[in-house]
């Protein structure tokens, strides 16, 4: 489901349960037709049921159009992508791929909400091989063969369909059923779904002498060899898109040409009609609308996804459990997840789910888990199930596989200290107060059989402290006679737990592997910008927001470590805040705003600026006499070595009011929250003369490094932080100074060249030392061309262009419809921000 969630050329939308920014809805990107932007995201947006199956689990290379596709007479150029943007939502899957430069991550476009995100973007082509990544990340045999049909000079579609149902009759008799696809640009493409057995090089060999004896049938009409000197008059048979490191436009994707044509799958009846040519957008929308998805039978049949067993079994008409759109699993972010569900169906059982390759690995285990280590278990390995079901409960209706109720028993998260094929070494960490106890270490070994069906013992090992200050001791597995529940089996003696490889939680005999086997990941949850229009219908959390910067305080040992919002070490600059252990019980990772306070106690981000770029310790010891700082807490990421972000946020809150005792005289507290509904909190918020609100959402995790949903901030004061990309030389009194800053947004695609969204002309607040010191910090970046995609002719003519390296914040009155600011004000330098940080506020 895509929700929009405001108006305008911008809007903030919700795809799926994943929210993201669209800009530039209204730009053409088609100027012969005039399809825009808006319309690209929409097709994409709407073929995705059809399209996702195709390209789920393969990684994707883009062709982009920036700036539209342009004319047939003007075409523009595309920008050829391979490696994701480190500023892609972290949802978007990653697959790593080998090359000779190294290693590169591509975006694996296995949802909606992915293919949405490449269409804002401005991806209008998407590419992928013929294999798909496998369980363990690395390139599995292709599930498909494909022959792409090219015409030479004097050829044309009529021709290429002649040569396709060839090169059908062909495969047919080697029991490959072929599905043709016109390509949106000169000819046509042919999929045939293989059943994984051979490799890219075994395949590519079997297309090229296929290639070859039709070109020795056929030699006035067919060729094989990919010089161009033979194509005219001939159709190509290019038999290398089978090649492991080749890769062909996706089926369902749009094409950069002049008009919006899709690589579009088709029947055989279609390519008898003399009229064939090739399809537009809104054309295969209404086609697949009407007669649904002519490619269905490659899905089918191409082996591949982990969950086509799950799917196979259910149908979304007849059962309310969750139906995903691909067969390919998502992962998570955060610690993998565990849930163990209560099942009343024919006979009381219980479910054991473990996420594991964007999967939930599913064991039915009929007497649960074991309340102590005397007893085993049998545990029945079911058909993987999608993510979605950790959090399902309900009644599956009579009739249907697995009719009964289903509801959870507990859940959590899980840290692996071992799993291969026949030994699955787990710590689990269930709801507090659940019924598991506490955390729990259990064992799976599998005694018999393999995958679906095959017979396991689930056992509950001695050790059940799982305390940060101790030594986890290793135990061999200890086994009496199986308890098989109503499966009857023989009893198995299981080898001693193999400590070689139990991973670093149980390697040494020393605190710091365990607690590192528990650590949070060092970096801040991001809140999405909002209006109190959008907090309306659901509880929220409410705090202030504070006017200061961003900081994760980590105390260890007596120890203090304070780490900007970009992984700077700031801790010698604020030395006040060394007495963080003086009062926070124990050690623990935590969450807050460093904020400097005006004469009436309000956070000042200008009084701020006199102590943020300050590195010299007597700079910094002189200053801080004059502006002192405090520490202001409102989270907690580990405790004890041990992290809670999967707990959630009211219980984390509920930690941090625990852990930290105010002193007086020590810089440090836990402000109290906001209190009333959304939009009277945010007036007293303006009455007492702070920046706004932050929303949580009560049940919401934490998530490191991710700009989330669950956390929303409406401000009172429009401020937007914003990179520096040139400045204008000063005239009369600012001669030899900056006249005023250029500075701009990273669109979508990141800070390559010429990519900086051109924000506006910054010539007020500053401070005349503040102006010597930018112009020393910009001069080493001066650079001959503009980092900008577009800047006004006016405010051009005597720019001097820079690396747009440097982060700043500006203060505005609002935005222009063309997306620059008016009236804006120059709040400061940003040094704990870096240019992948900056987003377009609301």
């Amino acid at each position: 489901m895509m929700v929009v969630m405001a108006d305008g050329a911008r809007q903030l939308v919700e795809v799926d349960g994943r929210r993201l920014r669209l800009t530039n809805l209204d730009k053409v990107m088609y100027p012969e037709t005039g399809m825009t932007k808006g319309e690209v995201i929409s097709y994409y947006a709407e073929i995705a049921a059809v399209m996702v199956p195709l390209v789920a689990g393969r990684p994707v290379t883009r062709k982009r159009w920036v700036h539209g596709v342009g004319t047939a007479d003007a075409p523009e150029q595309p920008f050829f992508e391979k490696n994701l943007a480190e500023h892609a939502p972290d949802w978007v899957r990653r697959g790593i791929q080998h090359h000779s430069d190294g290693d590169k991550a591509y975006p694996i476009a296995g949802d909606r909400a992915t293919l949405v995100w490449l269409a804002q973007q401005a991806a209008l082509e998407l590419h992928v091989p013929q294999w798909r990544f496998d369980a363990g990340g690395e390139p599995a045999k292709p599930d498909r063969m494909v022959f792409d049909l090219d015409p030479g000079e004097g050829m044309g579609l009529a021709e290429c369909a002649e040569v396709a149902r060839l090169v059908r009759d062909l495969i047919a008799g080697m029991g490959l059923e072929a599905v043709p696809v016109t390509s949106g640009s000169k000819g046509i493409h042919l999929y045939a779904a293989l059943d994984g057995s051979q490799t890219s090089d075994q395949v590519s060999a079997v297309a090229h002498e296929l290639a070859r004896a039709l070109e020795a049938d056929h030699p006035d009409l067919v060729v094989s060899s990919m010089r161009k000197t033979l194509r005219t008059g001939r159709v190509l048979i290019d038999w290398s898109q089978n090649n492991g490191k080749k890769t062909t436009i996706a089926p369902y994707s749009l094409r950069g040409r002049p008009r919006p044509t899709v690589a579009a799958p088709r029947t055989w009846e279609e390519l008898d009609d003399a009229g064939l040519r090739q399809l537009e957008a809104s054309e295969v929308l209404e086609r697949v609308a009407a007669a649904g998805d002519p490619m269905r039978a490659i899905t089918e049949r191409s082996h591949g996804g982990p969950l086509a067993q799950y799917l196979s079994m259910r149908s979304a008409a007849a059962t309310p459990e969750p139906m995903p759109a691909s067969a390919w699993g998502e992962a998570s972010a955060g610690e993998p997840r565990f849930v163990i569900q209560e099942h009343r169906a024919r006979r009381l059982h219980f479910d054991l789910r473990l996420e594991r390759d964007g999967v939930l690995k599913s064991w039915a285990v009929p007497k649960g888990v074991p309340e102590t280590s005397g007893a085993n278990h049998l545990a029945v390995q079911t058909e993987d199930h999608p993510m979605e079901y950790a959090a399902f409960e309900g009644t599956i209706p009579k009739g249907e596989y697995g009719a009964g109720s289903m509801t959870i028993w507990d859940a959590g998260t899980y840290a692996t200290e071992k799993w291969r094929d026949d030994e699955i070494i787990i710590d689990v960490d269930g709801q507090p107060g659940g019924p598991l106890g506490g955390p729990v270490r259990l064992a799976l070994i599998r005694t018999d059989g393999q995958g679906e069906k095959s017979s396991w013992l689930l056992h509950r090992m001695k050790d059940q402290t799982m305390r940060a200050e101790q030594v986890l001791p290793v135990e061999p597995v200890e086994t009496g006679p199986v308890e098989t529940g109503p499966v009857e089996t023989e009893p198995v003696e299981t080898e001693a737990v193999d400590t070689s490889r139990a991973g670093p939680m149980v390697s040494a005999g020393s605190t710091r592997s365990v607690r590192q086997a528990h650590r949070a990941e060092e970096r801040p949850m991001l809140a999405t910008a909002a209006t109190v229009g959008m907090l309306s219908g659901e509880e929220w959390a409410l705090e202030w927001k504070w006017d200061g910067i961003r900081v994760l305080a980590r105390t260890e040992g007596g120890v203090v470590r304070l780490l900007s919002r970009n992984g700077v070490d700031i801790t010698a600059r604020y030395p006040e805040l060394a007495q963080l252990p003086a009062v926070v019980r124990g050690d623990a990772l935590l969450d807050g705003e460093i904020v400097a306070l005006d004469a009436d106690g309000r956070p000042d981000f200008g009084r701020l600026q006199h102590r943020m770029n300050l590195t010299k310790p007597r700079e910094i010891e002189r200053v801080a006499a004059s502006v002192p700082v405090r520490l202001l807490l409102f989270d907690v990421l580990e405790v004890a070595g041990r992290s809670v972000v999967d707990e959630p946020y009211r219980e984390r809150r509920a930690r941090l009011a625990g852990l930290v005792r105010m002193k007086r005289g020590v810089p440090i507290e836990v402000p109290a929250p906001a209190t009333g509904s959304p939009a009277e909190a945010l007036e007293e918020s303006r009455r007492l003369g702070l920046e706004g609100l932050v929303a949580k959402r009560p049940d919401s995790r934490y998530r490191p490094g991710a700009r989330s949903s669950d956390w929303l901030k409406l401000k009172l004061t429009l401020t937007q932080e914003v990179v520096i990309g040139g400045y204008r030389r000063g005239v009369g009194t600012r001669t030899g100074r900056i006249r005023s800053l250029l500075v701009g947004i990273p669109g979508e695609g990141g800070l390559g060249a010429g990519s900086l969204e051109y924000a506006g002309r910054v010539g007020s607040g500053f401070a005349e030392r503040e102006l010597d010191r930018l112009l020393a910090a910009l001069t080493p970046l001066e650079q001959a061309e503009s980092p900008f995609v577009q800047v006004p002719a006016a405010d051009m003519s005597d720019a001097v262009w820079v690396r747009p390296e440097l982060v700043g914040e500006i203060e505005l009155g609002e935005w222009t419809g063309t997306g620059v600011a008016r009236h804006p004000r120059w709040r400061g330098l940003r040094p704990d921000k870096s240019p992948a940080d900056v987003v377009r506020e609301s």
